[in-house]
Parts: C-alpha cells; structure tokens; sequence
C-alpha cells in the first residue's frame, strides 16, 4: 500500500535565486502548512494567498502560498506550494520548520511516484518527466512531451487491447465451443499477428534512431591541418570556440561541443589535423583524433578542395571506411582542385584496399561548403536527419527514446513471432495464447502495468528530489 506520510522537498534548486518553491504533498499538507501559515486554513483549491510564514512568533520569510486539493494536484493528494524567496537558508529554514511540524523529507522522485502510484499517470508519462527536465534539443523535448502526454502509452494499450481480444476469445471458444467457433479462425488470427508485428515493428525502427536522438550524436570532425575543421566548429557553435589561424597544427587537443543542428543535438569533437609529423605533442593529438572518430557515431571529414589529396588523407579514409560519415569540400570559394567526382572515385578505390569495410553502411554523403561563406550548411544539417532516421519516419511521429521501452517492445515483438511460428505449423489454438499472453505482459512493463516493486524504486531513484 502507498504510504499517506506528508513528504516535503525543495521543487527549485538550493541556490541563490529570486524566487525558491517548497512542495508538500500528503493528507495532512494543509494542517502542517497551518502551523505556520494560518490563512491557508480557509483557502480554496488552485488558490493562491500571500504572507508569512511564522516560526512561533518571528517572521521566517514574505511568501505566497499556493493550494492544490486531492485529487486535482500532481500527485492526487493535497499539495501545497510556499513560494519564498530563493535563499539557500531561508529555504532549509522553511523545510526544517515542515519537517518539525510532522512532514518528511521525499525521497528522490516521490512526488511523481505518488502520481504514478496514485494512478494520475502511467510509468511512461512518469518516465517522461525527467526526460523533459533532461531535454537538451528541441526534438528530445518534443519526444518527452509526447509521452508525457499519453501518446506513447496510447499506442502500447492498443497493442494490448489487440492481443488480449483474441487471447479472450480463443479461451472462450476452447471453453465454450457449442456457441463459439474456431473453425477458420487461424487465417482470421495471422492477419492480426501480422498486423500487430507491423505496428511493433515501426516503434522498435523508431528506438534504434530514439536514443541517440534524445542524447545526441557523438559527432568526429576530422581531417589534415588547416582544411577549416576549427572554422567549422565555430560556425556551428556561433562563436570563436578555436583558435582559427593559416598555421597548419594549431589544433593539437580535443575541443568539445554540444551544438543543435536541425532540432538534433550533436556532441562534437575538433581534433588535431591528421598527418605525419615529428612533432611529440601534435603527434598525441593526430593519435587522440583517430582514437575518436574509431568511438564516433558520425565522422565528418573535411577537406580542402583547393589543395590536392594526399597519403593523409589515404589514412583519413581508411577511418572513414564502414562508417556513417560526411565528406565536406571546404574552401568552396577557392581555387576547386579536388571536386565531388575525384573524392568519389577516391572513396571507391579505399573499399577496395579494406576489406573490412562495411558495405551495409551508405557511403558518405560529399556536400561542398564554404566556412567563409556560410554556404552548404542546409544540406549539412538535413543530410544529418536523413542519415540518422529511417525512411518513412517523421519529426511529429512517435519515438521510443527510453532503453527500458526499447527491451520490453522487443521481447513482446519476439513472443509475437513464436505466435507467427505456430500459426505456420498449425499448432493448437492453446500454443497461441501462451505466447500472445507473453507478449502482452512485456508491453504492460512499459506502461507499468505488469511491473514488480523493485523495478519502480530503481526507476523513481533517478529523479530529482522535488519531482
């Protein structure tokens, strides 16, 4: 059983800020509050009143205090909100004084496990608050509100719904088979086993490019010294992040940024030019560069195009070889030496020489771009969607971005196919419904639905005391 304890936490960072929020939630919030707090005594829900709070008779702080009554609030419990100002003393005074008057201190995301347990929201929508508080591009934000809002639960409960109709009816018909027939059923039930698998099928395609969407896209720049690599992390960032010089080397360590490009975050790294040199120091950065692009998602290989190839750019190419790559002609503006024909041809005799090379993987896209004009930058930033989203899936359709959903969906897809299996091998209608049964419990751990105890608190765990 939930426990009814009144739990108070700071829902604001402990900072110095202007304004600071105490949360209290539980059924004795308003009589606690009303120790120190007395107007709140005849307050009406959603309402807010301005005043002190007092510790006996001195005046802790100038606040306005919000009420929210069971079961319209956050957690369907009476919650009040003290609106003080942000202090890191006046804030812990005020949390002291709740604690003195009979709340506890939450645990780490409480408040949103009493919403969950209370039955306000799903575990995928509460999933999905922390996934917005986390957000660091517009489509990770977009992606969390969708589950928040039930889109993604919507879908996997129609999924249930499926299964679990044809699971009742086949034990209906296997227990009453005088007034329901399962004569001709099979053909009925593949077409809804295929159809089911389809479904679950675009959801997982959607969770291979989920995660790496909402995290971001552990992005490569490489190539020789001085073909613009620092010029383009500086255009992409909007600032003066490297040293950009004629000097061939300036680069010798790792730069990192975190950039949106088209809605999509990239976590770059610029390293040092690639090339032979005898230089110790830059010679650790041209090994610490190719030790990166090895580990990266996305390599993005810049070149020169008034300068002719040479053998580092042979070992640029063998890093790139397999991989999800882009090949920027830079220096667009300049003199062409090298056009998208000569890296083409360049890129096919490398398969050749490394026969390692995955040919599954599309070979790098070649865009021509100017760092000095701003130009090919569009074409940059649409390559990367087009490269990192399947065909067919767009920005406004749902993603599965949380591993937890990812592994569930996949185990519930894998049952459905034993189902698909049976159905080949006409075996009896009771081999279906052990693994349509299977396959509806794993999706019922996404929603919550078929879920153990220790699960939810390792889930809750990661939150945020205040949430």
């Amino acid at each position: 059983m939930m426990k009814r304890e009144t739990i108070v936490a700071p829902a604001t960072a402990l900072s110095e800020s202007g304004i600071g929020i105490i949360r209290l939630s539980g059924d004795d919030a308003v009589p606690i509050t009303g120790k120190c707090f007395s107007k709140i005594k005849d307050m009406k829900t959603h309402t807010i009143r301005y005043g002190f709070i007092m510790d006996g008779e001195e005046a802790i702080d100038e606040v306005m205090v919000s009420l929210m009554k069971s079961p319209n609030s956050y957690t369907r419990e009476d919650v009040v909100e003290i609106n003080c100002h942000g202090s890191i003393m006046i804030m812990n005074r005020i949390m002291n004084l709740m604690i003195k008057n009979g709340a506890r201190l939450a645990e780490p995301g409480e408040f949103t496990k009493k919403a969950f347990l209370n039955g306000r929201i799903d575990l995928a929508e509460a999933e999905a608050v922390m996934d917005i508080i986390r957000s660091k591009s517009e489509f990770a934000l977009r992606t969390s509100l969708n589950q928040l809002t039930g889109k993604v639960s919507d879908v996997i409960r129609l999924l249930r719904e499926d299964i679990i109709y044809q699971v009742a009816y086949i034990e209906s018909a296997l227990d009453d088979p005088e007034h329901r027939s399962l004569e001709g059923y099979q053909d009925i039930l593949q077409e809804k086993v295929t159809d089911i698998l389809r479904r679950m099928n675009l959801l997982i395609k959607t969770s291979e490019n989920g995660k790496i969407l909402k995290e971001g896209i552990y992005t490569v720049i490489v190539g020789k010294p001085n073909v613009g690599k620092s010029s383009l992390l500086n255009l992409l960032v909007g600032d003066d992040r490297a040293i950009v010089t004629d000097i061939a080397g300036t680069t010798r360590d790792i730069l990192e940024e975190s950039v949106k490009v088209n809605g999509v975050m990239l976590n770059i790294i610029d390293t040092a030019g690639i090339r032979a040199t005898e230089d110790t120091i830059e010679k650790i950065g041209v090994e610490k560069a190719m030790k990166y692009a090895l580990q990266a998602d996305l390599i993005v290989y810049v070149i020169d195009s008034s300068v002719e190839l040479d053998e580092n750019d042979r070992k640029i190419r063998e890093l790139i070889n397999g991989r999800k790559a882009i090949v920027l002609l830079n220096k667009a503006d300049l003199d062409t030496k090298v056009d998208e024909d000569d890296i083409q041809m360049f890129l096919e005799s490398g398969d050749k020489n490394y026969p390692h090379v995955d040919n599954s993987v599309d070979r790098p896209a070649i865009i021509r771009t100017s760092a000095k004009e701003n130009s090919g930058f569009d074409q940059f930033s649409q390559t990367i969607w087009d490269m990192f989203i399947d065909d067919g899936i767009n920005r406004e359709d749902i993603f599965i971005t949380n591993l937890r959903h990812q592994e569930a969906l996949r185990n519930a897809y894998d049952s459905m196919l034993l189902v698909n299996q049976s159905l080949e091998a006409k075996m009896p209608e009771d081999f279906y419904t052990i693994d349509m049964m299977s396959a509806y419990e794993y999706l019922g751990m996404i929603t919550g639905d078929q879920i153990g105890e220790d699960l939810i608190n390792e889930i809750f765990s990661k939150f945020c005391t205040g949430k």
